[in-house]
């Protein structure tokens, strides 16, 4: 569901003065903005899409995860490279804080059997509704189809619109434009070049939170028949972590959350080293010598998947990923059967392109901003949520740090604004 704001006039290319303006209309901007305008600033929110939120919305489709319940400082360990700035940003606007500020805006939320935090409705389109609601009375303006092509000699903000260009001028400037995945809802790391234009250290963008291409791809008879279907009840083991969880098989390879879940070092080591090897235990409930029992256990005129069905419940993708991997040798061999179920070798040889993962890594640099969140080397402008050079697993961690920036960001131009006043 698309809520519609209409966009402002062309004012024929003369620039007008404004208190703040927030370039980007998702989370982290509207929280900015809100910021901003509980300080009592005049905000006006530019984004080049039709509509406010469009990511938002999208992920709120399946059920939108705003936060984690986890104890707090677990939960910033989540964020990752670990920011002093960005830890203190979550710890002011903690996940009971968020789950507080929902309510106020007639959201209540429950915790999952899985620790996630969601509005009971589960999902976004009301909680968005009623936030635009209060942010109008408060004062912000919306500008929409405004897309943002740097600063203008003067350090006006220059903006394409349908009316044609358009030159801002603003005391303050809070730049929350997301990272480079989902092009087509705006995320798509076209700052990147503005932002290094004007001097601001970025570090590439790279996808977060996405699948991966298995080394040689998958067999056409297993990516024909098991493409789009999941592992259910597995565990994969890599770096000396290991977690359960499901995913799901793609025609080339692997994704979903438990994937997602080591996306980054999986990233890191193909990075480094060319190739990045996970282990997958299918039956991660049963120990091994369980599993070597009922492999040897005798099948008598049985075949091998009616046996292993029967004493292990061993079918679908599970059975067809051994067969997948092990040689027929391999297959009748007790002891390596057995030890390839619960702790098969799977080999990824690339992440799957940016504009398909969930989240991206990379962005601002850190040491290009002071604990405000302002550029050091322009004054004034501040930056917020997924552009910033990190990245965190998904779970509500991704949503409730990006609105924690924005409310970071939006008070720290506010400050900025009372010490020139």
């Amino acid at each position: 569901m698309d809520i519609q704001i209409e966009a402002e006039g062309n004012v024929g290319g003369k620039a007008q003065a404004l208190h703040a303006a927030v370039i980007g209309a998702g989370p982290a901007g509207l929280m900015a903005a809100e910021a901003l305008a509980q300080a009592g600033v005049e905000v006006h929110v530019y984004d080049a899409m039709p509509s406010v939120g469009r990511k938002f919305l999208l992920a709120g489709r399946g059920g939108l995860n705003i936060t984690h319940s986890e104890p707090l400082e677990r939960f910033v360990t989540r964020l990752r490279p670990q920011s002093p700035v960005l830890g203190a940003a979550v710890r002011a606007f903690h996940p009971e804080a968020l789950r507080a500020w929902a309510e106020a805006l007639g959201v209540s939320t429950f915790v999952g059997t899985s620790g996630r935090v969601f509005p009971a409705e589960m999902k976004a389109a009301p909680l968005l509704r009623a936030w635009l609601h209060r942010l109008r009375a408060s004062g912000v303006q919306f500008h929409m189809r405004h897309r943002w092509r740097g600063w203008s000699d003067a350090g006006h903000l220059i903006f394409d619109t349908p009316a044609g260009p358009r030159s801002v001028a603003s005391a303050v400037q809070v730049l929350a434009l997301g990272g480079g995945s989902w092009s087509r809802l705006g995320s798509d790391g076209a700052w990147v070049p503005l932002l290094q234009a004007a001097g601001v250290a970025v570090h590439p963008l790279q996808p977060s939170n996405c699948g991966f291409d298995v080394v040689g791809g998958w067999t056409p008879l297993f990516s024909e028949r098991h493409a789009g279907q999941p592992f259910k009840s597995v565990a994969i083991t890599f770096g000396g972590q290991r977690r359960k969880g499901e995913f799901v098989a793609t025609a080339t390879g692997v994704e979903g959350s438990l994937v997602y879940a080591f996306s980054a070092d999986l990233r890191e080591a193909i990075a480094r080293e060319g190739e990045a090897h996970f282990l997958l235990d299918l039956l991660p409930d049963r120990s091994e010598a369980d599993v070597l029992r009922e492999v040897a256990h005798p099948r008598g005129s049985r075949s091998l998947s009616s046996h292993l069905k029967g004493r292990l419940g061993l079918d679908g993708i599970k059975m067809a990923i051994l067969h997948e991997r092990l040689s027929r040798e391999a297959m009748h061999q007790s002891a390596q059967l057995a030890a390839a179920i619960k702790a098969l070798p799977i080999a990824l040889a690339a992440p799957r392109p940016i504009d398909e993962a969930i989240s991206s890594a990379g962005g601002v640099a850190w040491d290009a901003l002071d604990a405000s969140l302002m550029l050091r080397d322009r004054p004034g402008v501040f930056c917020a949520g997924e552009m910033l050079d990190w990245e965190a697993p998904t779970g509500g961690y991704l949503l409730s740090a990006s609105m924690a920036s924005g409310r970071a960001a939006g008070e720290g131009a506010a400050r900025q604004l009372r010490g020139r006043a």
